[in-house]
């Protein structure tokens, strides 16, 4: 069964009584080039286990199963179970996991799912979990890669740079746990229903160390939410907003200075180095 095919893909959903869940943000692929493309970008071999997040009905699954040693999709629509257990019939390396990604323990499953493989996330994920499951991946630490196919602005926003419109305080969490690259983008005809947005595929290889030494991780992005909290602020006034019970608007002044920053900055212009330099000079004085 070709699972990119409308031919196909309609006859099957109408015999399993299956409709389209706005909710879940369902849109299946209809063009085979992309899960082979998302397949291959994510590096699945046989020494790898591959984590995937809403198979719908599986076409990526079957391009992940054909080079990964394990896969693991996790489907959060119980409607779908029935039409995976046809479509990935002949994948005995695939295990569908019925669930929510946000709520199921990742170790758990993880251990019972990737034994001795190199766990990896690959997926073409609904838009409305997007920032939330990949925050909970990343914070994980527990995959080599993530590979995902998500909304275009998403994906401009992870990969980022400073002095731009799409830099903010989600570009620094990404990049802060992993080395992100924007591959390619998917225009919305090659899905069913088409979408109204463009996606694109993003590959995040996870850092074997973070880019810059924080003296903590959590007063590091505690900074870069202050920074971002209201864009156009000057970073001064957001730390200040931040650290109004610990630090005086003069003390968060001395430590831009330390930091060769002046007072009229703001945090878009900042890199992560940077963030992370300001970061511990404000640890120091916290004491």
């Amino acid at each position: 069964m070709d699972l990119c095919d409308l031919r196909e893909i309609k006859p099957l959903l109408t015999r399993y009584g299956f409709h389209f869940s706005k909710s879940m943000g369902q849109n299946f692929l209809i063009d085979g080039s992309v899960p082979q493309a998302i397949a291959e970008a994510s590096g699945a071999d046989e020494t790898t286990a591959a984590l995937e997040i809403g198979p719908g009905i599986g076409p990526l699954t079957v391009q992940l199963a054909r080079r990964a040693g394990k896969v693991a999709a996790v489907e959060l629509d119980t409607a779908l179970l029935p039409v995976l257990a046809e479509t990935l019939a002949d994948c005995p390396n695939v295990t569908v996991i019925p669930g929510n990604i946000m709520k199921l323990d990742l170790d758990a499953l993880l251990a019972e799912h990737c034994g001795s493989l190199t766990p990896i996330v690959c997926a073409n994920l609904p838009y409305n979990i997007t920032t939330p499951v990949l925050t909970r991946l990343l914070e994980s630490r527990r995959f080599a890669s993530i590979t995902v196919m998500i909304q275009r602005e998403v994906a401009k926003r992870i990969c980022a740079r400073p002095n731009t419109g799409d830099y903010g305080a989600f570009t620094l969490l990404c990049q802060y746990y992993a080395d992100c690259e924007l591959l390619f983008e998917v225009p919305p005809h090659c899905f069913y229903p088409a979408p109204k947005v463009t996606s694109a595929v993003v590959r995040m290889t996870s850092r074997s160390a973070p880019p810059a030494a924080v003296d903590s991780e959590a007063r590091f992005f505690q900074v870069v939410r202050a920074a971002f909290l209201q864009r156009r602020k000057k970073l001064l006034n957001g730390l200040s907003s931040a650290f109004s019970n610990q630090l005086t608007k003069e003390q968060l002044r001395e430590a831009l200075t330390a930091c060769g920053l002046g007072e009229n900055t703001r945090g878009e212009q900042l890199s992560l180095e940077q963030f992370a330099a300001l970061s511990n000079v404000i640890g120091e004085l916290l004491g």
